[in-house]
C-alpha cells in the first residue's frame, strides 16, 4: 500500500525527533514565520519533553506584535537562550543563509518555502517547496497528516499567515495554498484575524513616512527610498509595501541601516519581475540576498560596505543602490540591439 506524499513527509519529520528531546524552533519573526512555528510546536506536543520558539529579529511591527500578543505566542530573542540546553534544532521560514543570525545555527530540519540554498543541503530532514505561496501552507498539510484539529488560535494564525504571504492570492500561488486556506478557515477566527489586520501603527514609525515621503526617488515605476538610520528593519517593510499602493508604481526599493546592518528591502508587482534575482544579482556578492518574485530582502554588513560606498551619507548610498539595482531591472535590448 502506497503512503500518501503528504503522510511521507510528516512521518520522515517524525523521524528526526524523539521523546527526551529539546526543540529550538528558529525563526525571523513574521506572520508566517510565528504561524509555522506554532504548527511545529502542536505536532511535537507529547512527542518530545519540550519546544521552546525563539526569534532573531527585534519585531517592531504592529501587525507581528498584535499577532503574539492576540494568538498568545511564547517567544523569546535568540540571545537570551543557552543554545546548549537543546539537542534538536529546527528552522521555519527561513535557512541558514538567510542571514548572519540564521547562520550561527546548524538546524537538524528546515520546513521552508523560499528558493532552496546549499546550506539547507546540510539538515538532516529539509522540506523545502519555493512554489509554494506560504510556509504555513506546508505545515498545514502536516497538521492535516497528522490528523490534529486546530485550535482557534493556531487556525488564525496559519489562515493570516497564507493571506498575509500571498497578499490574498493576487501573488502567484499554488492550489494547494488555497486548498490550506480553504481547510483552516473552518477554525479560524475571523474577528482576531481583523484584529490582526487593523493593528495600529507606533507613533515612532510616523517620521519614517515624513523622511520617505520627502526623500523619495522615482525612475520609470520604480520608487527608491533610503530612510538612513531605523529602529527595526520592519519600518522598511512598512515603506516599501506603502508605496506599492501608490498608483503607476511597479517597483518599490527601500533601504534602512540597523544593528550594523544595511537593510534593502524589495517589492514589485509581479508582473514578468523577479525581486529575488534582482536582490541577489545586485548585492549577493556583498551580504545575503534573496526572496520571491514579488518580494525581496538584502542584507549587508556596512563593515563590507566601507570601500564601496559613503554609506553614512545617505545621498550616495541611495545613488549606489539605485545604480545597482537599475543594472539588473533596465530592459533588455532586442534582437540584441543596444
Amino acid at each position: 500500500m502506497m503512503i500518501p506524499p503528504r503522510t511521507e513527509k510528516l512521518l520522515k519529520f517524525y523521524k528526526q525527533f524523539s521523546n527526551d528531546d529539546h526543540v529550538l524552533v528558529l525563526i525571523n519573526a513574521d506572520p508566517d514565520a510565528i504561524a509555522s512555528a506554532m504548527a511545529v510546536k502542536r505536532l511535537l506536543w507529547r512527542k518530545v519533553a519540550s519546544v521552546v520558539i525563539a526569534h532573531c529579529n527585534v519585531i517592531k511591527r504592529p501587525d507581528n506584535l498584535t499577532m503574539i500578543g492576540v494568538l498568545g505566542v511564547n517567544m523569546i530573542h535568540f540571545n537570551d537562550i543557552d543554545a546548549s540546553r537543546y539537542n534538536r534544532i529546527v528552522m521555519v521560514d527561513s535557512q541558514p543563509s538567510h542571514g548572519e543570525a540564521m547562520g550561527r545555527f546548524e538546524p537538524h530540519v528546515i520546513i521552508d518555502h523560499h528558493p532552496e540554498s546549499g546550506t539547507s543541503k546540510a539538515a538532516g530532514f529539509a522540506d523545502i517547496r519555493p512554489k509554494y505561496g506560504a510556509t504555513a501552507s506546508i505545515l498545514t498539510e502536516y497538521l492535516r497528516a497528522a490528523r490534529i484539529k486546530p485550535s482557534a488560535k493556531l487556525a488564525t494564525g496559519l489562515f493570516f499567515a497564507i493571506k498575509n504571504d500571498t497578499s490574498s492570492f493576487e501573488r502567484k500561488t499554488l492550489i494547494e495554498d488555497l486548498r490550506a486556506f480553504q481547510f483552516l478557515f473552518r477554525y479560524a477566527n475571523p474577528f482576531l484575524v481583523r484584529r490582526i489586520e487593523q493593528a495600529e501603527l507606533k507613533p515612532e514609525f510616523l517620521k519614517y513616512f515624513r523622511i520617505a515621503l520627502e526623500s523619495r526617488k522615482m525612475r520609470k515605476g520604480k520608487v527608491y527610498v533610503d530612510l538612513g538610520p531605523v529602529i527595526s528593519p520592519d519600518v522598511c517593510v512598512l515603506i516599501a509595501d506603502f508605496f506599492m499602493r501608490v498608483s503607476n508604481v511597479k517597483w518599490s526599493v527601500v533601504s534602512g541601516r540597523c544593528d550594523k546592518k544595511l537593510v534593502v528591502i524589495f517589492r514589485n508587482d509581479g508582473i514578468r519581475k523577479n525581486a529575488g534575482k534582482v536582490a541577489k544579482e545586485s548585492f549577493g556578492q556583498i551580504g545575503s540576498a534573496g526572496g520571491h518574485k514579488s518580494m525581496a530582502r538584502a542584507e549587508l554588513a556596512l563593515s563590507d560596505l566601507k570601500d564601496l560606498v559613503d554609506w553614512k551619507d545617505s545621498k550616495k548610498l541611495s545613488r549606489w543602490i539605485v545604480q545597482r539595482v537599475e543594472k539588473r531591472t533596465a530592459p533588455k535590448p532586442k534582437n540584441g540591439k543596444s
